[in-house]
Order: structure tokens, then sequence, then C-alpha cells
């Protein structure tokens, strides 16, 4: 399948095994209950690709699929989200499979993950030809494959970056990286920790921080602006920060200003938490 024209999101593939309706978060020695349990496709980088498809655009995935017991879990979300899988490759015989478990309560979300083996294939610029965008879904994975940006560049790309806070990662290592891609997309959190970290603001030529039930913002030179957030009951917040990079940056490679950007990102956030999954084709498709 051909490349033309298409936005190529870069990152972990994981299966997320979402727990809904947690009343708090456990404590060694203890146990609690989930109201709800939902097993997904997950990573920020298949849920961004997921929903620019979602939104008419050609997305491929470029990722290390997962080997067993998830991988017909996984696959099945891949078919369903019907995205250009080229780039993929299995994962290497004897790999842990990459899980992600989601305790999801009623304001916010915690994750435990397990990653296995190289996040995704060895790109050269050769295979990126013909596409327009790359999404690279977490700061880990541009740190463990810096070739990345070589590689978008000789074929012509823009390149965005989400952070996904890993606290493993030297941020200042990191930072000479950030500062080479066009559009940084970190959330409140991850911002501050940035700055806690000795790396205040500008971090790349855009950022913008998603501040959830705020909304959002960016700074470019400058100026700054914001969008206030789409007002839903959520259901689960998983992937929403993924599903406002597609919906920003959706916006902002069809030639949109930034705060039009802001709030079509803010559209598709809203549209994400209204179902169980990062990716919910129920709660996303219909509504675009």
């Amino acid at each position: 399948m051909s490349l033309e024209g298409a936005v190529v999101c870069a990152g972990r593939l994981y299966c997320d095994l979402i727990f809904t309706g947690v009343p708090r978060l456990p404590s060694m020695g203890t146990e609690i209950y989930a109201s709800g349990l939902g097993l997904h496709a997950g990573g920020g980088a298949f849920i961004t690709a997921a929903h620019f498809g979602a939104l008419g655009r050609h997305a491929a995935l470029a990722a290390t699929l997962p080997g067993a017991p998830f991988d017909t879990v996984v696959a099945g979300d891949l078919a369903h989200a019907g995205l250009n899988l080229i780039l993929c490759r299995a994962a290497p015989d004897g790999n842990d499979p990459q899980i992600t478990v989601v305790l999801t309560g009623t304001d916010d979300r915690a994750f435990v993950t397990r990653r296995a083996g190289p996040a995704l294939p060895r790109l050269t610029a050769g295979d990126l030809r013909g596409s327009r965008h790359m999404h690279i879904g977490e700061l880990a994975t541009l740190v463990e494959c810096p070739w990345l940006i070589d590689a978008a560049r000789g074929a012509g790309l823009t390149l965005s970056l989400d952070c996904a806070w890993d606290e493993t990662l030297d941020a200042k290592g990191a930072a000479p990286l950030i500062a080479q891609v066009d559009v940084f997309l970190p959330n409140a959190v991850e911002a501050q920790r940035l700055v806690a970290a000795g790396l205040p603001p500008p971090w790349s030529s855009l950022d913008v921080i998603k501040r959830g039930a705020e909304g959002a913002s960016a700074g470019h030179g400058d100026t700054a602006m914001a969008a206030p957030a789409i007002a839903v009951t959520p259901v689960d917040t998983t992937g929403a920060g993924d599903a406002f990079n597609a919906g920003f940056l959706n916006a902002w490679l069809d030639g949109a200003g930034v705060e039009a950007s802001l709030r079509q990102g803010n559209d598709r956030a809203a549209r994400a938490i209204s179902g169980r999954g990062g990716f919910n084709p129920a709660a996303t498709e219909a509504a675009t």
C-alpha cells in the first residue's frame, strides 16, 4: 500500500487493559474493584493514527506488532481503524507482550506499562517517501530512535511529538531532540515536569499544552493562544491527549490557524472521552 499523502504515526503499540470506575488507586497489600473492563489496542501512535483515519486522513502506523496472547485483540482494532500497516513489523520471537494497565477514576487515571523489544522497525527516508508528516507518539520513542528525525527530514516531512512523560528519561538530554520538531504536545503535568527538570519553554517551534478540563493553550514565538474545553460527561479519559493531537494536527496540516487547530483538538478529545478506550469508533466516527 502506498504512503502517498499519509501521516505516519510512529511509536509503541500496546494492548490496553482499561479498568473503569476505580474508586481509588490501590496500595500495596490492598485490593480494589472496578466497575468495568475493556481490552483495546493502545499507545499514543496507534490512538492518534486511528483518530486521523476517522477524520478522513490517510494514516499509517510505524510500530512493532505484538505477539501472543494479545495479538488478536490488537489486530482486530488495527483492522477496524483501517490503518496503513506497511511500516509495521512482527515482534521478534520470544518477546513479552507490551501491556498497559489503565486505572480510570472519576477525575483522572493512572497507568502501569510493560515495554518489550524495539518500539518500531528501523526506517529510512526512502521508506517514508510520499508521506506528508510524521507524528511520534512519545518522547521515549524518539530517545530510543533519534534517527527518526533524519529519516523524516530526509523525506521532506514536518514533525510532531507527544511527550508521554517517562520519569526514567534524562529530560535535559532529550531537549535537543525536542527542539528539532515542529510541534511539541505535552500535557500540563508533563510541561510542569519539564520546567522542574530545568527546561522552561519554548521547547520547539510550536508548543501546545493540553490542559484537560481547562482546554488547551499554545505558544508560538511571542504569541500565546488558548481554547476552552468542550463540556462532556467523560466515560474514559484514556487517550484523550492522543485524540487531541489528531484533531489539532489535522487542522494544522490543512493550514488552519493555531486557535482554530486548538478548537479542533478539543473537539476530538471531547468525542474520545465519550466512550471506553483510546479509540472508540462508536463515540468518534458517528460524530465526525
